[in-house]
């Protein structure tokens, strides 16, 4: 039987890894100078996925991230929470000036860079370092911990309590939220638009404090702001765990199993995985074929052609999202069939943080370039915000070096991402795995079918790099 799965199980990994093998052959601009042929790279990535998963059935025999000691490291002075919550209001309160004072420029006002550069991608790569820091400077919980703060000095005993926060939403409003905001980054015609930018970021944010103000500032936090759940989610990786005014350690990726599988976090997983995704595939051939059809469609529905064409990205968008959730029940399908013979709704619910590190490797693969080189147009941007022709910290003709990495090391960078992202999420996914089936034989049967999903993430991933340099 062992056997019979594992010839199954190869026969998968090299039909996945036949689209990225044809995804090499139209190349990638800019980086001709790879010192090995570009195929090799995926069978390469999917040789160390299956070694990995050979290494962890034999050396991996016990569950060793479910429950660790975290060792605390240093005390945080209360006043210093507070601080960078001010910190994070008075970021916020500049970005939104510039985006409604300064020059409507993307490239010259300061809150488009702000938002999809150093929030959107810088951020999941600083919580991967330093922890959830995001929770620290989040402006909207500095502001409704500072009006639940005054309201209890004004009204005392009075003030009536958080509502409950229903079960059933869970994580249901960060999904939305997420998906959202993915949406106006790819699809929305106005997002370089600065002043419609900030405009949506009051609404956000005005939705959060009625959220705080219904649920509890730390309740709606945890499971309805989309960024404060999403940047959370990738500081469960993090070897840095903030709580209970300190800075604790603990091993990496042991906060992932940690992750409460309440409803909706299925969902906002596949979410982040498959939003990435569309972002490279909306930039290669495949789909520049399809959108006009698409966007023809709409149009001849009655719809104008930016809203034909924003109709067209969101019916993308939602299809690869869809894509990534099947191939993932795909996988816990399969699983299903093994041993005991769990519900395939359970298994779902206690595998899914180990899509938490493919959603972060997506998140380095298709963005470093962009944190690379436009991350440092922050110099000039912050020194003249409004575009103006001001230079308040000296720094606005600073300009961007592209030579500081080449086109090949950041090719290296995006599928060391790729391949350290999907073993990690192997690691998790065995180690959950070792925990809930009562025999460690069943536990590596199981993975059989993860070890598949991670071979054609991998693979996914892969093709993405390649069909974004496509065009």
């Amino acid at each position: 039987m062992r056997q019979r799965a594992a010839l199954v199980l190869g026969a998968v990994a090299a039909a996945a890894l036949i689209a990225p093998a044809g995804a090499w052959a139209h190349g990638l601009v800019g980086r001709q100078d790879l010192p090995i042929p570009r195929w090799l790279f995926a069978w390469g990535a999917a040789v160390v996925l299956v070694v990995s998963f050979v290494a962890l059935a034999v050396l991996w025999a016990t569950p060793r991230l479910q429950q660790v000691q975290e060792r605390r490291l240093l005390g945080v002075p209360r006043a210093l929470e507070v601080v960078a919550g001010g910190l994070g209001v008075a970021a916020f309160a500049v970005v939104v000036y510039a985006g409604f004072a300064g020059t409507q420029s993307a490239t010259a006002n300061l809150a488009p860079t702000v938002i999809y550069v150093a929030f959107w991608v810088g951020l999941p790569m600083l919580s991967l370092l330093l922890g959830d820091v995001f929770r620290a400077f989040n402006p909207w919980r500095a502001l409704g911990r500072g009006f639940g703060w005054a309201a209890r000095r004004i009204g005392g005993e009075g003030m009536p309590e958080p509502m409950a926060y229903p079960e059933r939403l869970g994580r249901w409003p960060a999904a939305v939220g997420v998906f959202a905001f993915a949406w106006v980054e790819l699809a929305y015609a106005q997002r370089d638009d600065p002043s419609t930018l900030v405009t949506l970021a009051l609404v956000y944010a005005a939705v959060q404090l009625v959220g705080m103000s219904l649920y509890g500032v730390e309740r709606w936090c945890d499971r309805g702001d989309a960024f404060s759940v999403y940047f959370g989610l990738f500081a469960r990786l993090s070897p840095l765990h903030w709580r209970d005014g300190a800075v604790y350690g603990r091993p990496p990726l042991s906060g992932a199993p940690r992750l409460s599988p309440v409803p909706g976090t299925v969902a906002l997983l596949c979410v982040m995985i498959g939003t990435t995704s569309f972002d490279g595939f909306s930039q290669g051939t495949t789909w520049s074929s399809i959108a006009p059809d698409l966007q023809s469609f709409f149009a001849d529905l009655g719809l104008a052609s930016d809203h034909a064409l924003e109709a067209a990205f969101t019916v993308g968008l939602v299809g690869v999202c869809l894509a990534v959730a099947l191939l993932y029940r795909l996988g816990v399908a399969g699983m299903h069939t093994v041993g005991e013979h769990k519900s395939t709704e359970d298994l779902s619910h206690k595998f899914a943080h180990t899509l938490v590190p493919i959603a972060l490797a997506y998140v380095i693969a298709h963005y470093f370039s962009l944190a690379a080189y436009q991350g440092q147009a922050l110099a000039s941007l912050a020194s003249d915000p409004l575009g103006d022709g001001s230079d308040v910290l000296g720094t606005a003709s600073a300009t961007i070096d592209y030579q500081w990495i080449t086109a090949t090391g950041i090719w290296y960078v995006q599928v060391g991402a790729l391949v350290l992202g999907h073993v990690s999420g192997l690691i998790l996914a065995h180690d959950r795995a070792l925990a809930i089936y009562s025999r460690a034989r069943d536990a590596t049967r199981s993975q059989y079918w993860m070890l598949a999903v991670m071979v054609a993430f991998t693979s996914l991933g892969l093709w993405l790099l390649s069909a974004a340099a496509q065009q």
